[in-house]
Parts: C-alpha cells; sequence; structure tokens
C-alpha cells in the first residue's frame, strides 16, 4: 500500500510540475513585452535563488560530489534552463506556433529514447502506446488553434520568411533535446542528490550563466516603465519557473522512470490552453477538446497500475 501511496505522490508531483509550467507560460506571455530576454531570465534566477537560499546548503548526509555528477549538474542547468529558453524564444519567432507545437510534441517520444539509451530502461509497449497519444493529442492541439496578438491579427506565421522558417523548426527541436535531456539527466542526480539541492544548485548555475547578459541589459534598462502588476508576474513566474515546477519534477522523478515521466510533459500545452479559457478569456472548440481526451488517455494509460499475472499450479 504504501508503495501505490509513493508511486501515486510521485504521479501528482509531475501533473502538477507540468501543469504550473503551462500556467506560467500562457500568464506571463506580457513579461516579454517590457523585460528583455536576457533581463526576464536574470531576474528570474535571481529571484529563484533567494527564494532557495536554505536549500543550498550541503547536507551532512551527503556523499562528496564526483566529477561526473557534478558536470551533470551543469549540463542539467546549462542545457534545461539556458539553452532551452534561448532556442524556444528565437525558435518561435522565426516559425509559426503551429510548427513550434508539432515539434514540442515530440517531447514524451524524445524523453523515453534518451532514457532508453542513457539510462537502459525498459519501455514498455503501453508506456510507448501512451506517448504516441500524447504526440497525436499535442499535435492535434497545434493544429486546429489560431494564435492571435491582442490586436485581432494573425501571428500563425504563414507569412514568416520561408528561408528563416527552417532554422526556426531547428532551434524548437533542438529545445525539444534539451528538455529530454533535462529529463534524463535529472533522473540520474535524484540518485545522489536531494530534490531541494538540485533545485537550488541548477538555479544558480543559470543565474551565474544568465549574469553577464542579464547585468548589461539591466544597466541601459528603464525599470520605471514597469507597473506594478509585471512585477507581481515576475514574481509568479521567478518562483513557478525556479523552485516549485524544478522541485517537483524531481520530486516525482525519484520514483518514476524517466520514460514513463516524459508522457506528463502533455499536461503542458493542456494547461496553458486551459489558463488561456478560464483567466484570458480564450475558446476552446470540438476538435481542441477530442485532441485533450487523446492526450489524457495515454497519461491514464501510462499510471494504471499492471495488472498481475496470475500464477499457475
Amino acid at each position: 500500500m504504501s508503495l501505490l501511496s509513493n508511486q501515486l505522490k510521485a504521479y501528482a508531483c509531475l501533473a502538477l510540475s507540468m501543469s504550473l509550467v503551462g500556467a506560467y507560460v500562457a500568464l506571463t506571455k506580457p513579461l516579454a513585452l517590457v523585460l528583455p530576454v536576457f533581463l526576464l531570465g536574470w531576474l528570474r534566477f535571481g529571484i529563484g535563488a533567494v527564494a532557495m537560499l536554505r536549500w543550498i546548503r550541503k547536507p551532512a548526509t551527503e556523499p562528496v560530489l564526483s566529477v561526473q555528477t557534478r558536470w551533470l549538474i551543469f549540463l542539467e542547468s546549462f542545457l534545461g534552463n539556458f539553452l532551452f529558453t534561448l532556442c524556444m524564444i528565437l525558435g518561435v519567432s522565426m516559425t509559426s506556433a503551429v510548427s513550434a507545437g508539432v515539434i514540442m510534441s515530440c517531447i514524451p517520444a524524445t524523453v523515453a529514447v534518451l532514457s532508453r539509451v542513457f539510462l537502459k530502461e525498459a519501455i514498455s509497449a503501453r508506456v510507448w502506446a501512451a506517448i504516441g497519444c500524447g504526440v497525436i493529442g499535442i499535435g492535434l492541439l497545434s493544429f486546429t488553434q489560431v494564435p492571435q496578438t491582442s490586436n485581432g491579427l494573425d501571428v500563425s506565421g504563414a507569412d514568416a520568411d520561408p528561408q528563416r522558417q527552417w532554422l526556426g523548426n531547428l532551434l524548437i527541436f533542438g529545445a525539444v533535446l534539451c528538455e529530454g535531456a533535462y529529463a534524463v539527466i535529472g533522473k540520474k542526480l535524484t540518485a545522489v542528490l536531494s530534490p531541494k539541492r538540485i533545485s537550488a544548485v541548477i538555479n544558480l548555475w543559470g543565474f551565474a550563466l544568465m549574469t553577464p547578459m542579464g547585468l548589461y541589459t539591466a544597466l541601459h534598462f528603464d525599470f520605471t516603465g514597469v507597473g506594478l502588476n509585471m512585477w507581481v508576474l515576475l514574481l509568479f513566474y521567478a518562483l513557478a519557473a525556479s523552485v516549485w515546477t524544478v522541485w517537483l519534477w524531481m520530486v516525482g522523478l525519484k520514483s518514476v522512470p524517466a520514460s514513463q515521466a516524459g508522457v506528463f510533459t502533455v499536461m503542458l500545452p493542456i494547461s496553458a490552453a486551459m489558463v488561456g479559457v478560464l483567466v484570458l478569456g480564450e475558446t476552446l472548440g470540438g476538435m481542441q477538446f477530442f485532441a485533450f481526451s487523446i492526450a489524457l488517455s495515454g497519461l491514464l494509460m501510462a499510471t494504471l497500475p499492471s495488472r498481475p499475472r496470475s500464477a499457475r499450479a
């Protein structure tokens, strides 16, 4: 019973982590309009570092970290925080939102493949089927969305420069690989570090990586033009992105194979769409609900306990 309880707790942490990611992605779009990318990232990691000061201290029970573990910590932050953000933002600016959504739907499969290659995890047919449902569901959602700006103008990327679209698609795929590596490396780190320590240390690396460009941008930025509501939104974004989502993800990874955890990334677009409907006043059609049902059925397929095989005398 305790084993099942721990597994359900891990599932809940993974689902909540990805749901929070979708929520802050949907709610913090206005931040990118008032704060430059590097300054936004630098402030995010800085606020996260202050919030996790108590987590950074090495506990007495933690073993001495090997050189390999130290490199994995750096790569976890460099790939999962720094490079993922740059690839995603630059990629979306060069390609269509539909193309980006379809490419991002490959995240569950990418996590599964990388976990099979680097972690030697055995992936069951049911998990592969769940990954397929997630890919189909997110892909359908991307094709049925009609992105618009606040002025009602189409930003689907139909008029984007074709010569830049291939580079944008390549950058989005790079972000997918970064997310896959983040899940796989995180699984290895949970074997030697606590979720709190992982969250604090990789955030500190992210702050260090962002500091040169972030500080340069801050010195040339007029902070008086940022309203109080944007500072409140920034605080939520920083705590959600640097503290809550990372800690929840690492807690879940301790008890769940990386390939199975990757299925939970379907909660990201679902959560973002729900926030758009409930908070931003957007609408969903029948095809979107159908896409959600496919994605969620895959998630249910991956998390339902297996039926024990009956033993024969």
